[in-house]
């Protein structure tokens, strides 16, 4: 059984098992959270995306239509998405896809736009501004994050 927070807005019914959801949150009747997730207050959950088990997402992330993140993904406080190559008000769009492979750990504060992958097992350092796919197994981080080094086993 999942658990969210009397003050939360959950409009989903897809939502695994021993998920926590705490208070603040409001997530969208067609987003998909997987089991033993913590998603943490004052977080939004569009109706295209798609969280895997084991997920814990911090403080004040918006997740919009077309992120996708797999299994035992760390998201740190305020990290920012996007999925609007060009955005402009009022104007139809193209979304842009967003995964966040399994094992992969996204530091506080960081920034990730839109179509971007992030790879398994990798690392992106806080305040980070991703502009372009991470590889597997590597640590970036900056503005723009850059290759750091490779991630080693028990990094």
């Amino acid at each position: 059984m999942s658990i969210a927070h009397p003050l939360s807005d959950i409009q989903s019914a897809n939502i695994g098992k021993d998920t926590r959801i705490w208070q603040f949150c409001t997530v969208l009747p067609k987003a998909k959270i997987g089991n033993n997730c913590n998603i943490c207050a004052h977080c939004f959950i569009e109706n295209q995306v798609v969280i895997g088990n084991n997920v814990t997402i911090k403080n004040g992330v918006y997740l919009w239509d077309g992120i996708v993140i797999e299994d035992n993904v760390q998201i740190g406080p305020n990290v920012t998405f996007t999925n609007d190559k060009y955005p402009r008000a009022k104007q139809h769009f193209d979304i842009q896809k967003t995964t966040i492979k399994t094992n992969a750990s996204i530091g506080g504060g960081t920034v990730i736009l839109g179509g971007i992958t992030i790879g398994e097992n990798s690392m992106i350092g806080a305040g980070s501004v991703v502009t372009k796919d991470v590889p597997a197994n590597e640590l970036w981080f900056g503005n723009p994050a850059k290759f750091m080094r490779k991630i080693k086993e028990n990094d």
